[in-house]
């Protein structure tokens, strides 16, 4: 079912640069199914904040909440809610850039491949949601579903068509996130970063990351790095920089793909991050409603001097009932 990209874009433009409060947003989703209004947060009272913990070999994996300090605009607050389970179901999110640039190079063969990579590794409990988007427009061909031949026999049929509005099409992502049952959410965006029909500009779009829920994994198809320099030492703005902010400010990652080797390693590597992630939650009061910074730390002993945290940076709605 079609909709358009921009509205959704817009709304959330708007809600990261004040304090009121959001429109309803139709929400794309099986016919019958209804709509549901745009869900800044993950729960009305709730705070989910997924967290990643490397280390110079690997995962820190048996932490528990006494090891983590989590800070709401620089003050501590209390951890309510601690999950470590790492065989707990996820609910991933595949977004799709299937414009006409797509369809050149073996892109859309290497897209198919990234679906077929995860729903071939599902554990009991997960579920994915397959959305896609071309000329400004978004179709959700399957919501959540743990039904494997329904998201392939969906793949199979994809084919390059039309324009790009990459810019836009990020702002859908906390949208169709918002439907999975799951505590633990990710969303995968597989795209070559050819943005040539977005309404939005760079600087918006970054607002709209701020809104992003879910930890964002971004899989640019020939999208290139984004801190290449010139001959002179000047930075060269790519798309591939609006690509890897998403991917950091939402405690995901940014890959770029440009060889076909590097497609199966990249895979792999988010793979074993859904698989390793903790979440901390805490409740909210009463109270303005603003974008207020997240922080995370980690006081374990015995992790060594190089570890790595990620997690989402900030959420957008009112002030921590602790803080």
């Amino acid at each position: 079912m079609a909709m358009n990209l921009l509205e959704l874009a817009l709304s959330v433009v708007l809600l990261a640069a004040g304090p009121a409060e959001p429109p309803a947003v139709a929400t794309p989703a099986a016919p019958g199914a209804g709509t549901a209004q745009f869900q800044d947060t993950l729960a009305v009272n709730d705070i989910l904040v997924p967290v990643l913990v490397r280390t110079r070999s690997g995962y820190a994996k048996h932490l528990e909440a006494k090891d983590f300090q989590l800070l709401v605009d620089g003050k501590p607050v209390p951890i309510e809610s601690f999950d470590k389970n790492t065989e707990a179901p996820t609910s991933l999110v595949f977004l799709q850039d299937l414009s006409g640039s797509m369809g050149t190079g073996g892109k859309i063969q290497q897209s198919q491949e990234v679906v077929r990579y995860f729903v071939g590794r599902a554990l009991p409990g997960d579920e994915f949601a397959l959305a896609t988007f071309a000329s400004g427009h978004g179709d959700v061909e399957v919501p959540f579903t743990a039904d494997r031949d329904a998201l392939l026999d969906a793949v199979s049929r994809w084919q390059g068509w039309g324009t790009t509005a990459l810019h836009d099409a990020v702002a859908w992502i906390p949208d169709i996130s918002a439907e999975g049952r799951n505590s633990r959410r990710f969303a995968i965006l597989v795209t070559d970063g050819a943005d040539n029909a977005s309404n939005l500009t760079p600087e918006q779009a970054r607002e709209i990351v701020r809104a992003a829920q879910v930890p964002v994994y971004v899989l640019g198809l020939g999208s290139g790095s984004p801190y290449e320099l010139t001959a002179e030492g000047k930075k060269v703005y790519r798309y591939a920089d609006v690509l890897n902010l998403l991917a950091g400010a939402t405690g995901g990652r940014y890959y770029p793909i440009s060889r076909s080797a590097d497609l199966p390693k990249a895979l792999a590597a988010i793979e074993e991050d859904l698989r390793h992630q903790y979440v901390l939650g805490f409740s909210t009061r009463e109270g303005e409603r603003s974008y207020r910074h997240l922080k995370v730390e980690v006081k374990a002993k015995g992790l060594g001097d190089r570890v790595t945290v990620v997690f989402r940076r900030g959420y957008k709605g009112p002030p921590p009932a602790g803080g």
